[in-house]
């Protein structure tokens, strides 16, 4: 089992009147992705800015490597925030090896990172350009280049396809896919459910200041189970529909004389062998797979489900 590389327990914090964080407990192991999930203003933003020092929590505390979390950890960290900040005045290489040297990278270190990054991304031409010369899917690659130079062993992105084309957003995809095979720990947040659903390998849900969900991708989805499986058959429909055995029959779609079935168990004996049973006389099944709930349906069942 992976290492736990980050942990935060019982994190609260409050703003004046609004409680942004309410006793969370989070656990993020080496080598994979964490989804850190959530509405607007549940509290994700707080918990990012906690973990990177930029504010400090009112109680609880933050483990980083089995150890509390210390000023010098920051090295150890790239953080690319939901809010851009480059300098519009400043040349794309200047700015880049200015922030490069920050993360503690010496100039000739930085330039030869920087080198491979640009030529890797065909962005050389970019070099001397001034930050705003460039679109903001432009811009939004230059930080995500200095926030991986200097190789931390943690990276969190805050919303990081914000501003790119489809074809770009794939390849950030990839790089961050490939971050992780390299070995490093990705903390990714954002509302976009079909990248959580390509990238995580756990998350953490988060709404109204409170935790509500946390685990891997697989058993979140497990326990989110309705019991309903999508049969492919050949047959006569109204043969199908007797034989179901009190199961409820959702939907169905004819089409090249197959028929798709949704069924959601709910019988007498609940169990699909025992719907298979009374299928197989008087249909021809060709596939019978589980629905399994995707993540936006999670989030939207979990977040509606929670006292809010």
């Amino acid at each position: 089992m992976p290492e736990v590389l980050l942990s935060t327990e019982n994190i609260t914090k409050q703003y004046a009147n609004h409680l942004a964080l309410d006793a969370v407990s989070i656990s993020v192991q080496e080598q994979r992705i964490f989804g850190l999930l959530g509405p607007n203003g549940a509290g994700k933003t707080s918990l990012i800015r906690i973990i990177n020092q930029i504010t400090a929590p009112d109680s609880g505390t933050i483990l980083f490597e089995g150890k509390p979390l210390q000023p010098n950890n920051v090295e150890k960290i790239g953080y690319l925030p939901e809010e851009r900040g480059l300098y519009k005045k400043m040349k794309v290489g200047e700015q880049s090896l200015y922030l490069a040297q920050l993360k503690g990278l010496s100039r000739p270190d930085a330039l030869n990172r920087l080198k491979y990054w640009f030529e890797k991304f065909e962005i050389q031409s970019w070099w001397n350009k001034r930050v705003e010369e460039l679109s903001k899917g432009m811009q939004q690659k230059i930080q995500f280049i200095t926030t991986v130079l200097h190789e931390p062993k943690l990276l969190i992105f805050d919303e990081p396809f914000t501003g790119f084309d489809p074809i770009n957003t794939e390849l950030i995809k990839s790089e961050i896919l490939e971050l992780k095979e390299k070995g490093t720990t990705i903390i990714f947040s954002t509302h976009n459910m079909e990248s959580v659903e390509e990238l995580c390998d756990d998350i953490a849900l988060i709404n109204a200041s409170k935790l509500i969900l946390e685990g891997s991708m697989q058993d979140i989805k497990k326990s989110f189970r309705t019991n309903t499986y999508e049969l492919t058959f050949k047959g006569s429909v109204d043969a199908f529909s007797r034989h179901l055995n009190g199961n409820e029959l959702i939907d169905k779609v004819e089409s090249n004389g197959s028929t798709r079935a949704t069924v959601k168990l709910g019988g007498s004996d609940g169990s699909l062998n025992k719907l298979l049973e009374g299928l197989l006389p008087v249909v021809e099944i060709e596939a019978c797979n589980e629905v399994i709930p995707q993540m936006r349906e999670i989030f939207i069942r979990a977040v509606g489900g929670s006292s809010i």
